[in-house]
């Protein structure tokens, strides 16, 4: 027996507030299929719901699923039946789903589908309680059946950030495309199996040896020790070598 959505309290937020700006570049561009679009504008609307979805870092060639986009050209599926498969397609879950703890993913997912941050750590708590109960099918659909998202969106339209701006503040709030896509957990993972993204991103056994961590003194002045005696060794070889071909060394 699935769990009822958690209640939780909406404050108010960019999204939430009626807005009077003139219209400039920090309002989002909507991508619809409602104004039956050209085939260049079907292929627009198909970046922007992937750079949605998968965000910047993610929209790469082997994220793409063409069979799909296909469907949506010729109107076989809506919009919303898209954004559905991507969120549930195989490259999603392995790079974001399962990367993330319950937590992050349900935030991160909000700001997707929902166009919103959420509204308070109970919010957060409430969608990873659909997540645990009903996986992750269940979770997207929960979301996209959602009357915040119909409401917002509907069937033929991509999800944005809604209204990054208030009246009164001059710029508006960073895009959630520039939020990191994994958490802090994550990050301490990858650290503890030899990444140091603070030098060269890549474990400490996998790097040059210039690319390594400094020695200790006492290791370094061995080695240099060790280097200067064999270069003295090799040279002194060398000039015998080459008095001995004079005549003035016997070896």
């Amino acid at each position: 027996m699935a769990l009822p959505l958690l209640d939780y309290a909406p404050t108010s937020q960019n999204q939430r507030v009626n807005g009077f700006e003139v219209p400039g570049d920090e309002q989002p561009r909507f991508f619809t299929t409602d104004n039956l679009p050209d085939n260049s504008e079907v292929e627009d609307l198909i970046e922007a719901a992937y750079r949605q979805i998968f965000n910047e870092q993610q929209v790469i060639k082997s994220n793409r699923l063409p069979w799909l986009e296909s469907q949506l050209k010729s109107g076989q599926i809506t919009v919303k039946d898209f954004i559905r498969s991507l969120l549930t397609a195989p490259s999603f879950r392995d790079r974001n789903y399962s990367s993330n703890n319950n937590y992050r993913f349900a935030r991160m997912c909000v700001q997707r589908v929902l166009g919103r941050d959420v509204y308070s750590e109970r919010e957060v708590l409430s969608w990873s309680i659909v997540l645990a109960t009903q996986g992750l099918n269940g979770f997207v659909d929960t979301l996209l059946n959602s009357e915040e998202y119909q409401t917002a969106f509907g069937e033929n339209t991509v999800p944005y950030q809604r209204r990054r701006i208030l009246p009164q503040r001059a710029a508006g709030d960073v895009t959630f495309a520039h939020m990191p896509r994994y958490g802090e957990d994550h990050l301490h993972q990858l650290q503890d199996l030899g990444y140091d993204f603070q030098r060269t991103g890549m474990p400490l056994s996998h790097r040059w040896a210039w690319q390594k961590p400094p020695y200790p003194p006492a290791v370094r002045q061995v080695g240099k020790a060790i280097t200067v005696g064999g270069a003295v060794f090799f040279g002194a070889i060398a000039v015998g070598v080459v008095l001995s071909w004079f005549g003035w060394l016997s070896l």
